[in-house]
């Protein structure tokens, strides 16, 4: 089990986003825990600047669409990152390995084919305590982690561009 808090992260090292445009595609299953995750990427994104106009959030059934709500935002915006969140909970079936395996792979895929950060905020936990712990309880907020790194991936890519 993780111990560390994903909220914690040194801010000093994270550009200023001021100027970054973020896409945030976030499931609506689960949405006690991806919608804790999306306030908690949102106000990690305007800590280091980022402006409201720059945000573009958009709402997909569950963890599954999180990769074509992306690249549907990918085709249609011009975004510096994109960040995916989502809550995936084990059950009784192995419809829990097989939504997870979908869903890494295709935030993969698009990191690749579109030359953009995808940022893989999605939980998945063995129970519902689990995901609510990373979901701005005790070990913090994936959103948090998520938002930091969309910003870091987006700065490097400007950077390596230049």
């Amino acid at each position: 089990m993780s111990t560390k808090n994903l909220s914690d992260y040194n801010p000093d090292l994270v550009p200023d986003a001021s100027e970054m445009r973020f896409g945030i595609v976030v499931s609506d299953w689960n949405k006690d825990v991806t919608w804790s995750l999306l306030d908690g990427a949102i106000k990690t994104l305007k800590k280091h600047r980022a402006k409201d106009k720059n945000l573009v959030v958009k709402h997909v059934p569950g963890s599954f669409e999180l990769t074509l709500g992306a690249q549907f935002l990918a085709e249609y915006d011009d975004l510096d990152a994109i960040i995916c969140l989502g809550c995936v909970i084990q059950g009784e079936t192995s419809h829990f390995t097989y939504i997870c395996q979908g869903v890494t792979q295709g935030i993969t895929q698009l990191n690749l084919e579109y030359n953009l950060p995808f940022i893989f905020g999605v939980l998945t936990t063995n129970s519902q305590q689990q995901a609510v712990d990373r979901a701005g309880g005790k070990l913090g907020n994936k959103g948090d982690e998520a938002a930091v790194t969309a910003i870091k991936m987006a700065a490097l890519q400007r950077e390596i561009e230049k």
